[in-house]
């Protein structure tokens, strides 16, 4: 069977979401890619000729359309980012949704597959390296759903590349992404007016800029490379530093203190970001190395995570003494 190069029919999940509409927009713009199906609930707000946006639930069948429209890649980003009360239904979506995109996928002879995962299957833990491989053990935490679903969606993906040799599927596992209008745990965190931190600690955070995420999405849709991937901009940027540069204020709490108080929050629905197990991506280190993705693609990052950061919040940060802006060795 001939090597698949640039695909001529792309279909991306999740296609009107924060990074799905910069993805769709990166392959219209593309010569070799013909057609492009935007799969979301949500109406495209993209109009162009290579487009066709399908409006329905990640878990209706996709694989008459993928048939009929000769998908060669796809692209699955339809997840459910905040922790829903309602643990059936986010299960239903990430999990359920991932499986019907690989039905679909073996039904059509979908040839190049993309999951969009995330550094957080790692987990946030006290032991963690400095910077975690693609071979370190993943450890989400129980009860922080994005991280379990993601860990458990990659196994879908993993379990369907070792039955279908012939596909290339590949699973990047993503730090947080900024940009100027980024949407996600991080940011909804900054809206706050005050933010907490637990006990001394300090940890060191990873962010990607939206374009180099866009750029690398691109990249392993136009050529085979079949694997895990760790991706995160060079250096880091500490969460104190973080919450300073967001001018927001900053109270360090005991951890019983802070993580009793979230998980009363959280039963009371006083909060609905996250139960109390989200705490630990600001108290423990879980940022990943990047060897791997650079060597393998001879990848460059253009965006520091401090510029990834700066881009969102519309300004330069305030650096702050140590080496938290160092790249990677």
């Amino acid at each position: 069977m001939a090597e698949l190069q640039v695909p001529r029919v792309v279909a991306v999940t999740g296609a009107s979401g924060y990074i799905g509409e910069r993805i769709v927009e990166r392959l219209l713009t593309e010569e070799g890619v013909q057609q492009v199906l935007g799969i979301d609930l949500r109406p495209s707000t993209l109009e162009h000729g290579k487009l066709m946006s399908i409006e329905q639930d990640i878990t209706a069948p996709l694989d008459t359309l993928f048939r009929d429209q000769r998908v060669e890649a796809v692209v699955h980003l339809a997840f459910v980012l905040r922790q829903l009360r309602d643990r059936a239904e986010s299960r239903r979506v990430n999990v359920g949704g991932a499986s019907n995109v690989l039905w679909a996928c073996e039904a059509a002879g979908v040839r190049r597959i993309v999951l969009l995962s995330s550094s957080t299957v790692y987990g946030a833990n006290r032991d963690n390296r400095e910077l975690l491989t693609e071979e370190a053990e993943l450890n989400p935490s129980a009860t922080f759903t994005y991280a379990t679903d993601k860990a458990l969606t990659e196994s879908y993906f993993r379990r369907y590349r070792d039955q279908h040799v012939e596909t290339d599927v590949s699973i990047l596992r993503s730090c947080v992404v900024m940009g100027p209008s980024a949407e996600n745990f991080i940011t909804a965190a900054l809206d706050k007016p005050v933010l907490i931190g637990i006990g001394q600690t300090d940890p060191p955070m990873q962010f990607i800029h939206e374009d180099d995420l866009v750029d690398l999405l691109w990249r392993f849709v136009s050529e085979p490379h079949p694997g895990m991937f760790n991706v995160a901009g060079t250096g880091t940027v500490r969460w104190s530093e973080l919450v300073q540069a967001a001018r927001k204020r900053l109270i360090p709490l005991p951890a019983p203190l802070a993580y009793g108080l979230t998980a009363l929050a959280w039963h009371l629905r006083l909060q609905s970001d996250a139960p109390s197990a989200g705490l630990d991506f600001i108290r423990w280190p879980w940022t990943v190395g990047t060897a791997k993705v650079e060597a393998e693609l001879g990848y460059r990052f253009q965006h520091s995570s401090r510029d990834a950061l700066e881009a969102y919040l519309g300004g330069p940060l305030r650096r702050a003494g140590g080496d938290s802006d160092q790249g990677e060795e």
